[in-house]
């Protein structure tokens, strides 16, 4: 009974959020309609809008309970209490005005009066970024997976066929670089040529990102070794990386919310309440050391972020929906715990 009540108590805030955010919901319902059919619809799609977080999500718990559990306490702690509000105020919020104000070529407060007073062009404004948005996260996240596999020093392989060759390749420096330019030019050619720019500087930019966050990452702990300011390794460079894998995993959540309601109150709302279960998810990752209980289930995360990946990459050229991702996913994972299940078996 006490691992039970142990399991659901990682549970308690993540249920008290949805409380409270299916009830703001249904108030919205009604501010907004006016009648009860509104208040039904509201918390549908509140509801449908958290199970879509959790489901593209889950591999980003995974990958983010492997960084916390080399990070000091102090700084674990920071990202998973100033980490949530970045992830539902800045991410659910402030993204998507952030990309109003830049294609529209307007200021923040009245990206935010659109948004309220005239949803369907703030969504269209949203449809039309919706292209460098996925070259940005597809190159991002592309690197991140191909930073796990391409790795000389990578000992454990699940599907050894394929780890062991992309392991010998880690010994080619930049590898996993120009593998990643490559497919972004193959896209480029594929794409209207009134597109092609704005993609190609998209992914640029997130291959920038990615460079310059890995590297400031790795010296950011370097210094905080023998820094006591900052902590010990872990600190500072581990946070700014995991709230910029973070802000990639949103993307698809955010954009895929907008084919369900054009509310952006409600999509923080529905969001924000699956932001919570995936925090909830990641520490008891991290304190029960699941990771390392069920070897492959880290794989089957860096598996699925390479999928997810791939998707953004062609929601470029055509639409995939968000559920057939959410799917991809979680299957991935789900066959990595099970590989994980049959290999404590066999050793034991």
């Amino acid at each position: 009974m006490s691992a039970e009540r142990s399991s659901l108590s990682y549970l308690k805030w993540p249920l008290v959020t949805t409380v409270i955010g299916l009830g703001l919901s249904a108030w919205l319902g009604w501010a907004t309609v006016g009648e009860l059919h509104g208040v039904v619809s509201f918390l549908i799609v509140g509801t449908v809008l958290a199970a879509l977080e959790i489901a593209l999500s889950f591999d980003n718990a995974i990958v983010n309970a492997n960084k916390l559990e080399d990070m000091t306490p102090v700084w674990r702690q920071r990202f998973l209490t100033w980490g949530i509000l970045i992830a539902v105020f800045g991410m659910r919020i402030v993204f998507p005005l952030a990309i109003v104000a830049i294609f529209a070529w307007i200021n923040p407060f009245a990206a935010m009066h659109l948004a309220l007073s005239d949803p369907d062009e703030y969504s269209r404004i949203i449809g039309h970024a919706h292209g460098p948005i996925s070259a940005f996260g597809g190159t991002f996240l592309m690197m991140v997976a191909l930073k796990f596999f391409i790795d000389e020093d990578k000992s454990i392989d699940w599907i050894a066929v394929l780890e062991k060759r992309l392991r010998l390749w880690g010994s080619i420096r930049g590898f996993e670089i120009a593998l990643v330019l490559v497919i972004v030019l193959l896209i480029c050619r594929v794409l209207p040529v009134e597109e092609q720019s704005a993609f190609l500087m998209s992914a640029i930019m997130g291959l920038l990102v990615f460079t310059l966050v890995d590297g400031l990452g790795t010296y950011l702990d370097n210094i905080a070794g023998s820094t006591a300011q900052i902590g010990a390794k872990g600190g500072l460079g581990a946070f700014l990386y995991l709230e910029v894998l973070d802000a990639s995993f949103s993307f698809d959540g955010v954009i895929g919310a907008f084919a369900l309601t054009t509310n952006i109150l409600l999509i923080a709302i529905g969001l924000g309440i699956g932001a919570m279960y995936v925090r909830s998810m990641t520490i008891m990752l991290v304190e029960r050391g699941t990771l390392a209980e069920f070897r492959y289930l880290e794989h089957g995360a860096f598996y699925s972020i390479f999928a997810l990946s791939v998707v953004m990459f062609l929601q470029s050229l055509v639409h995939v929906h968000e559920l057939i991702t959410g799917s991809i996913g979680m299957t991935l994972i789900g066959l990595a715990f099970l590989a994980s299940i049959l290999h404590n078996k066999r050793e034991a």
